[in-house]
């Protein structure tokens, strides 16, 4: 049985390192440890928050309610002929899974590497970098319902995959704990070179023929050179959405910046680059007292030491107004506000 603890710091469970309190906290490492603690009636009175690595939201003041850490380990794989459904626990941290899955020669996930977070937290906001989402390798996922305790699984058409979305964000945000995701990936690679500097950063290191873990290595280090390593300055890594707006929109915005970063996105839209469009408004490396955005990545907004998680979400108001002004483009928090 887990432990429920009262008043513990949430300051090392978020990756902004920004200071608040949880009126009750309680860490699990099974499905038993969650079924047990779902049957407390204590937990029936309180308002709840499942966190994994805490990598995608900022705390803008105490949480009165129930915090649950879930720590679920273990990873396993299934083969059959080509394909493989690789099943992780909800608390394997995220790229600790793509390694496995890349050192065993599974395909599909490399473009996803170094992206914070655990595996559990990753059909809620169905992840993506380098032209590849989540739900490209989705399999299904487990999930406990918090009112009654009783398990489910969920498969791809129950999740409702969007951009940075999905079904546990929307009608169902809050109702369900996911306890493992399960994957399908192939044993015979389709490389992905195609988005951001892959491609060329692949032909800089003499690399022809790519294989799954030369890709993953030149995601991992692109990453390194634009990111901010969140144990060294606080941050959540990519704080807004890139922006999908209608063609109109965007004739708009390219008739007066013919050099803006898109890109195609379905249903005939466009995909624009939300850190392009911040960095023009002179955003790039700015500070503001103790927070700002990262001098290499304007995307990313951080904590520089002792900024509260208001102060951080002020100043994401105030970009948000000057990309609007200037280009007509509402951005949107990719980052969960509390």
């Amino acid at each position: 049985m887990s432990l429920l603890q009262q008043n513990i710091s949430l300051k090392p469970y978020n990756t902004f390192r920004v200071s608040a309190q949880s009126a009750f906290f309680s860490e699990v490492f099974s499905e038993a440890d969650l079924k047990d603690l779902l049957g407390l009636p204590v937990i029936k009175q309180q308002s709840l928050l499942v966190l994994g690595g805490g990598s995608n939201l900022l705390f803008t003041k105490d949480f009165e309610g129930l915090v649950v850490k879930v720590s679920i380990p273990g990873i396993s794989s299934v083969v059959k002929d080509d394909d493989v459904v690789v099943t992780a626990g909800a608390g394997v941290v995220w790229n600790d899974f793509v390694k496995y899955c890349v050192a065993n020669g599974f395909a599909g996930v490399e473009n996803l590497s170094l992206i914070p977070g655990t595996v559990g937290a990753s059909p809620i906001q169905n992840i993506g970098a380098y032209g590849v989402e989540l739900k490209d390798v989705f399999y299904e996922c487990t999930a406990y319902e918090v009112a009654t305790g009783n398990k489910r699984v969920f498969e791809f058409e129950d999740c409702k995959f969007g951009y940075r979305d999905s079904v546990f964000k929307n009608e169902l945000k809050g109702q369900y704990i996911i306890t493992e995701v399960s994957f399908k990936l192939n044993k015979q690679a389709k490389i992905n070179t195609q988005y951001g500097a892959i491609q060329s950063e692949l032909q800089n290191r003499g690399i022809e023929k790519p294989t799954i873990a030369d890709v993953s290595k030149v995601v991992a280090d692109i990453r390194v050179s634009k990111l901010p390593d969140p144990s060294t300055i606080g941050n959540a890594g990519s704080f807004f959405k890139n922006p999908v707006i209608e063609q109109a929109l965007f004739d708009q915005v390219y008739s007066n910046f013919p050099d803006v970063v898109h890109y195609p996105a379905p249903n005939a839209k466009i995909k624009l680059a939300a850190g392009w469009l911040i960095e023009q408004c002179g955003y790039k490396g700015k500070v503001v007292g103790q927070t700002g955005t990262w001098k290499n990545q304007a995307l990313v907004l951080v904590n520089h030491g002792s900024a509260t998680g208001q102060e951080v979400y002020s100043f994401s108001e105030e970009i948000i107004k000057s990309v609007y002004i200037k280009f007509g483009v509402k951005l949107e928090r990719e980052v969960n506000i509390l």
